[in-house]
């Protein structure tokens, strides 16, 4: 069989053998690093915890650190701090010359800049930990301090220097299996966090629906109806449009260039899972005011409830305008101007130089609506899947950021296997065609 003999001359590949079985095993020291509690909790006093954190936004945190929010883990706050300073960071480069002049220096200002990066991660560690000891504090029985009294305000700060260590170990494994492994480190351990609860959810939906609620149809309903959101979401991952021939041909002269007829691929989503992340860390706001306290009534229970209407038509608005703006940022119509005129092209009947900065402009604007509504909706398909019925525990693999994360980091991974394999002449991991990564979205956090 195919699969079979693409496994095997994996494996004939001594440089990508190693590579994997060290991915493997830095994902595997990650995983367990989830079961070594805070010292001074009592793990038997973790059943509140849990139970806060199964769903909601606290759920969605629990999700993104692979069950260690949930454990009271070393590893607690998982990885991102870490993409929040990377998002603060890149937003800095755009108002700030001096940012704008390390992202153009190449290699040495990229090393800058993830120092300073570094720094921010740990700032904002600084002030995160102590919330998350306050929230157990408030969630945790008595009993499950091992400290108190006068002992208490140690616990809080050896607590703190642990949370934060554990962040930046993370930052280390995932660095470390982007030099030594295969993919990209950051991204992968987010996408390990979000796996590694899939098989207890879905046993979960399946116990659900095997108990009277819907029964066995229902649950192959759902199994259907995700596949086709997995199948939406690759092309959204990979959707590229390509502009009008007539437009779109580079010409020299009154001739093709070279020949052939020349196009300019442009992504339908091009801001990757970005916007997500950013209208997410907003509407994540009214849970911070109110303190991971339930409130009975006002402004924050009706923006603290995911599954609620006037959330999630807030949440799509952000997604459609971070969209439009994280686009303006990735891509930069005066860039592709000045790269074709100095290659020679031109678009006909469009004059180059300003005109032509117009016309990228126009076709990107164009191209990035469709993008935008479709990203909005997969972002709030998990709660249309509650409100048909499907367990909230479930529900956030049929869409949001999990399924964007896990399906473009997958093709990201797959493309860099299938590079080895054709780099040494042996087929693909298709049998025709090739594995289409991205560049942008995850990767670039």
């Amino acid at each position: 069989m195919r699969f079979i003999q693409t496994i095997k001359n994996i494996f004939k590949i001594e440089d990508l053998r190693a590579r994997l079985f060290y991915t493997f095993g830095i994902v595997l020291l990650y995983r367990l690093g989830k079961y070594v509690s805070l010292p001074g909790i009592n793990p038997e006093f973790l059943g509140n915890l849990q139970t806060s954190t199964s769903k909601g936004i606290m759920g969605l945190l629990d999700m993104f650190s692979g069950g260690a929010f949930s454990q009271a883990s070393i590893f607690a706050l998982g990885i991102m701090p870490y993409i929040s300073a990377s998002i603060v960071v890149q937003l800095l480069g755009i108002v700030f010359p001096y940012f704008q002049k390390l992202q153009k220096e190449g290699e040495s200002g990229r090393r800058k800049m993830n120092q300073y990066t570094r720094y921010l991660t740990v700032a904002i560690l600084i002030l995160q930990a102590p919330t998350y000891l306050i929230s157990l504090t408030r969630t945790l029985e008595g009993g499950a301090f091992v400290l108190s009294g006068a002992y208490q305000r140690f616990f809080m700060v050896s607590s703190t220097i642990i949370l934060t260590a554990g962040t930046i170990f993370i930052m280390w494994l995932g660095e470390k299996i982007t030099d030594k492994g295969i993919g990209n480190g950051i991204s992968l351990i987010i996408m390990i966090g979000i796996v590694a609860r899939l098989p207890q959810n879905f046993l979960f939906e399946w116990g659900t629906r095997m108990n009277g609620e819907g029964g066995p149809i229902a649950l192959i309903v759902e199994i259907i109806f995700w596949f086709v959101v997995i199948i939406g979401t690759i092309l959204l991952v990979q959707g590229t449009r390509r502009v009008p021939v007539q437009y779109a041909r580079r010409i020299i002269g009154n001739k093709q260039y070279g020949g052939v007829r020349q196009y300019i691929p442009l992504k339908v989503n091009a801001a990757g899972v970005m916007p997500i992340i950013f209208a997410q860390a907003i509407m994540m706001l009214p849970m911070l005011i109110a303190g991971f306290k339930d409130q009975s009534s006002g402004f924050v229970v009706v923006f603290s409830n995911i599954y609620g209407f006037w959330y999630n038509f807030v949440t799509a608005l952000l997604i459609i305008a971070f969209t439009y703006f994280y686009t303006a940022i990735t891509i930069n119509p005066v860039q592709m101007a000045e790269d074709m005129k100095k290659n020679g092209g031109f678009i006909p009947g469009i004059k180059p130089g300003r005109k032509t900065v117009e016309f990228f402009d126009m076709i990107m604007s164009r191209i990035t609506l469709p993008g935008s509504i479709f990203l909005a909706i997969i972002a709030v398909l998990p709660s249309v899947a509650v409100i048909a019925g499907v367990t909230p525990q479930f529900a956030q693999f049929y869409g949001g950021t999990s399924l964007l994360i896990l399906v473009g980091v997958v093709l990201d991974t797959l493309q860099q296997i299938e590079s080895h394999l054709l780099m040494r002449h042996y087929d693909g991991l298709m049998k025709s065609g090739r594995v289409k990564g991205r560049t942008g979205a995850v990767t670039s956090i």
